[in-house]
């Protein structure tokens, strides 16, 4: 089969590898109906996570048909579109009974490369370096996906394709972020970022009842999304003096109640503080230029919520004193896919919730290296491309 390979730091190319087949009894095989890119494949595309090999088939948003069923999968069928969370889940394990479904126990097979770094495992990832458990990407015209009954989701009548695409990723995790705020009647949530996670976390916002969403960001067209498709207000960093006077100014003083984090280790800003990070990074002395999780810290009011999605790998200059000073909640996982798609896929057939204006670029799997190159750019006003293999 054709897909899209690692071969080294920024080097990308879609080669033919071998099909995947059922390899566990719990296994299904997926022919990918369309698959997307996403901001975090672009930390290992840059060099700033380990654990890549070269020939990686890389990818971890899709959706696709039921191809083969492994002789243990009871509830899973050949024939039906499902889309399936980025992490993998047993569906046994102590954290996946709790909802926690990115900290499964089972599903890492290389759990010892992530325990000296975080203390415990991870799940398992799709095409996520090696020691996120190494599995083949989705970047490809088949993949596998471990105990399928737990993993693949039905896709809804009247549903499209894209539409339940990004209900493997993007949408549940700008959704648990918005979740994590807490959020009552009423609250302003101010989310930072406006790539597809973060127009996610906004929609969602809003469907959980925020009053007001404010997007901050710097690229006028994902600000122009965030007002057409969300209905959020919208601040452009690089037009005012400070974010910080801005949401005090438009909240009478207070702050945000809960503010979304959803940029991570490559994110953007200005001042002197941002030439330190980049000057850091590019000389490996630390992972992240985290302008942006200083600004959310700083931005929530007191006793508020800070939700962090962005990945992030050792961040320099946290502003902790911060944190304990004002009373704040940090609130952070990788997505815990299998408890929020089934409710967004309902949202999704109710007309409650759009996930298609994300797709700004779609093309063929022989294309993704392009496709890649435009997303990572940020060319032509795009959020995200889709490949069809």
């Amino acid at each position: 089969m054709r897909a899209l390979c690692w071969n080294g730091v920024n080097d990308l190319s879609v080669e033919t590898v071998d099909d995947p087949h059922v390899l566990n009894p719990h296994d299904v095989v997926l022919r990918v109906r369309a698959t997307t890119t996403c901001g975090s494949d672009l930390h290992f595309v840059d060099g700033y996570l380990p654990g890549m090999r070269s020939g990686d088939v890389i990818g971890h948003e899709f959706m696709g048909e039921v191809v083969e069923v492994g002789p243990e999968v009871r509830r899973t069928r050949v024939g039906e579109r499902v889309v399936v969370p980025s992490f993998i889940g047993c569906g046994e394990c102590f954290y996946c009974r709790h909802d926690m479904w990115s900290l499964c126990d089972t599903t890492n097979p290389n759990a010892a490369a992530q325990q000296p770094l975080l203390g415990y495992p991870s799940g398992g990832i799709y095409g996520y370096t090696h020691p996120f458990g190494g599995y083949a990407g989705s970047h490809a015209e088949y993949v596998r996906v471990p105990f399928g009954d737990v993993n693949c989701f039905a896709v809804p009548e009247g549903v499209g394709d894209v539409a339940a695409l990004f209900c493997s990723d993007a949408v549940p995790t700008g959704y648990m972020g918005a979740d994590f705020c807490d959020i009552s009647p009423g609250d302003t949530v101010a989310v930072f970022g406006a790539g597809g996670v973060g127009l996610m976390a906004a929609a969602s916002a809003r469907l959980m009842g925020a009053g007001r969403v404010i997007v901050v960001d710097r690229l006028p067209e994902r600000l122009e999304a965030a007002r057409t498709h969300v209905g959020a207000e919208t601040i452009d960093y690089t037009a005012v003096d400070s974010v910080q006077e801005v949401l005090r100014d438009t909240t009478g003083g207070r702050g945000p109640d809960a503010v979304v984090e959803a940029v991570g280790m490559e994110g953007h800003g200005t001042g002197v503080q941002q030439v330190v990070d980049r000057a850091k990074q590019a000389l490996r002395l630390e992972t992240d230029r985290a302008t942006p999780l200083r600004e959310a810290v700083m931005a929530c009011r007191k006793g508020g919520v800070v939700a962090v999605l962005g990945v992030y790998g050792l961040t320099d200059s946290f502003p902790m004193g911060l944190v304990l000073n004002k009373g704040l909640t940090i609130r952070s996982a990788q997505q815990h896919g299998q408890r929020y798609v089934p409710r967004l896929l309902e949202h999704v057939a109710a007309g409650e919730l759009d996930t298609t204006f994300l797709a700004t670029h779609e093309m063929p799997l022989e294309d993704a290296v392009e496709g890649y190159r435009i997303f990572k750019e940020k060319e032509d006003g795009c959020l995200r491309a889709v490949f069809r293999p």
